[in-house]
C-alpha cells in the first residue's frame, strides 16, 4: 500500500491531467480529486473495531462510482452548476487510489485490491510492482523502509506531476 503522500501526489497529478484548461472551478475540483484520492484508506477506521476491510470494497470502481454520485448529488443539492464536473473529479480521484494500490508491493493478505467490485469479488495485483509497501509498525527497520518508500513515491510521482503540469501549460498557450 502506498503512503498518503503518494496518494496525494497521484491524485493531484490526476486532477491536473484531467481538469479542463479553462476550469473556473479549479480549486473545488482540486480539493475533491485529492480528497477522494485519499479517502479509500479511511477503511482503516474499521480496524478499531476489529473489522478487516482494507483493500476490499472501498478500493474498487464500484466505490468510485458511489463516491462520484454522492459528490455530484451534494453539489447539485447545493445549487452548483458544476455538479457533473465535481462528480467526475471524485471518480477520477478515487480511481487514482485504486490504480496506485494496484501498482504496489502488497505484503498483507489478501494480496491485491478488489478493483472490479461489484462485478467481481476477486483481488487484482500488478505482477511487477512499481511502488514499495508501507509498513505499520514503528521499529527502526520499518521507519527506514517507509522513508525509502515515501522517497521513491515523491521522486516518481513528483516527476509525473511536473510532466503533467508542463503538458497542461503547453496546451493552454
Amino acid at each position: 500500500m502506498p503512503s498518503p503522500v503518494g496518494h496525494f501526489l497521484f491524485g493531484l497529478a490526476t486532477h491536473v491531467a484531467a481538469a479542463p484548461p479553462s476550469d473556473v472551478a479549479w480549486r473545488a475540483r482540486t480539493v475533491v480529486t485529492v480528497a477522494c484520492a485519499l479517502a479509500p484508506d479511511l477503511d482503516f477506521v474499521a480496524h478499531l473495531w476489529g473489522v478487516r476491510w482494507h483493500q476490499r470494497h472501498t478500493h474498487s470502481l464500484g466505490a468510485a462510482v458511489m463516491a462520484a454520485a454522492a459528490v455530484a448529488l451534494v453539489a447539485a443539492l447545493r445549487g452548483s452548476p458544476r455538479w457533473r464536473g465535481l462528480g467526475l473529479a471524485a471518480f477520477l480521484g478515487w480511481t487514482s487510489h485504486v490504480a496506485l494500490d494496484f501498482l504496489n508491493v502488497d505484503t498483507n493478505p489478501p494480496i491485491g485490491v478488489m478493483a472490479l467490485w461489484p462485478l467481481s469479488d476477486g483481488f487484482f495485483k500488478f505482477p511487477w510492482p512499481i511502488f514499495m509497501d508501507v509498513g505499520r509498525t514503528l521499529d527502526w527497520n520499518m521507519v527506514r523502509h517507509n522513508t525509502l518508500a515515501v522517497g521513491w513515491e515523491v521522486v516518481a510521482l513528483g516527476a509525473l506531476l511536473v510532466l503533467v503540469w508542463r503538458r497542461r501549460e503547453q496546451t493552454r498557450r
